[in-house]
């Protein structure tokens, strides 16, 4: 048994008005000064980071949602995981925001010109050697997911509020050749939400309802 730090009962809850697109919209368009609350040391990494992205999509129903995907089981990396859509970027990619756009299309079908992209959350550094760039956007609740048999096994949505909600993440402090880092588990439904997708989502809460 690996032991949990603890549970963050204590942060304040993300108040709902906050978590309204106007609000995020104002929000990310003033953004603080953001740093990631965990970043892997490059020691963990054989190899310069390669540079991707996740379309972290609030889906605009009357209770906002966060779209999500469980990956194939059958990949090399990450296989079986709850992730957002996304991936590497490829030459042709401008930005990060069209990195996101293109990997979400391939993966789900969701055409870029329905996503209304509001900003980006601090680069987060992975263990398989990717610096990942969360890029938050909206869709409108009418499009039809078609996810890609090779990459994505399902997509499910998840409440906004119930996302944002700090306490129901669990620290763990995972310790390897001398190294540590930290990483954060949930469970909603049948679905294992931790590692890199737990961080970013927990990470726009803090973005947008904790800090200054």
């Amino acid at each position: 048994m690996v032991p949990v730090v603890g549970v963050d009962a204590h942060l304040p809850a993300v108040p709902l008005a906050a978590q309204t697109p106007n609000a995020l919209r104002a929000r990310f368009a003033q953004p603080p000064q953001w740093e990631p609350e965990v970043v892997l040391e490059k020691k963990f990494m054989n190899r310069e980071p390669a540079h991707a992205s996740v379309l972290l999509a609030i889906v605009l129903r009357e209770q906002p949602m966060v779209l999500l995907t469980e990956r194939t089981a059958h990949l090399s990396t990450h296989s079986g995981q709850v992730a957002f859509p996304g991936g590497r970027a490829d030459p042709e990619d401008a930005s990060p925001a069209d990195t996101a756009l293109r990997e979400a299309q391939e993966e789900v079908a969701i055409p870029p010109e329905c996503v209304d992209i509001i900003g980006v959350l601090p680069p987060v550094d992975s263990v398989t050697g990717f610096q990942v760039t969360p890029v938050v956007g909206i869709i409108p609740p009418n499009l039809h997911y078609h996810a890609s048999q090779d990459e994505v096994a399902a997509v499910f949505e998840m409440p906004l509020a119930e996302a944002l909600r700090l306490g129901r993440y669990h620290p763990l402090d995972i310790h390897r050749r001398g190294n540590s880092h930290r990483v954060w588990l949930s469970w909603y439904q049948h679905y294992f939400v931790w590692g890199m997708t737990a961080g970013i989502i927990r990470e726009l809460a803090l973005q947008i309802g904790s800090r200054p």
